[in-house]
């Protein structure tokens, strides 16, 4: 017999290692092993949002700030990290509830949202976007173009990103791993 879905909402500072370790374990399952360590950390350092059942963690997500450059203008972006559901309980929403969270957070606390993914069809029906235009990343030699993740990023525009053109060059900051 299932229990009483809940979501928690926290900051990485105010959860135990424990905890962040059983969350981290449960999106590298979802994601069948292929969730490295740099893209749990860049899961780390911001708001998260979990959805679990009694002691059970079932669905996670995070957002963390970043700063992307759109045609020359740079935007706060709250960026979305560490998605990921239980395989046993994948297609039962849960995902979406925790999706439904974080994108009302960065809707509340940044100019812009943003992430990179292959399941482009999930984050559509919550409102987010794909980008058209070219990516690139900001490292200490300038503008690294960045073909391969053309088709992976979305964004979710509103307020003063509300009008942003889907086909500018868009940019991020280099980071370890994936810069995306």
């Amino acid at each position: 017999m299932q229990g009483v879905v809940q979501m928690k909402v926290f900051k990485t500072a105010e959860a135990s290692p424990d905890f962040l370790r059983n969350i981290q374990r449960v999106v590298v399952d979802a994601f069948n092993g292929r969730f490295s360590d740099d893209d749990w950390d860049h899961a780390l350092g911001g708001t998260h949002v979990v959805v679990t059942e009694g002691d059970e963690i079932l669905s996670h997500a995070s957002v963390v700030t970043r700063t992307l450059d759109v045609a020359g203008e740079a935007f706060r972006a709250g960026y979305i990290e560490g998605v990921g559901t239980a395989p046993a309980r994948q297609g039962q929403g849960l995902g979406s509830v925790a999706m439904t969270e974080i994108t009302a957070l960065v809707r509340r606390d940044f100019e812009m949202g943003a992430l990179s993914t292959d399941a482009q069809g999930f984050y559509e029906k919550l409102g987010w976007e794909r980008w058209q235009g070219p990516t690139f990343v900001r490292g200490e030699s300038g503008l690294i173009r960045t073909e391969d993740e053309d088709d992976g990023i979305m964004v979710l525009r509103f307020g003063r990103s509300e009008y942003l053109d889907l086909t500018a060059a868009i940019s991020c900051e280099e980071r370890s791993g994936d810069d995306w």
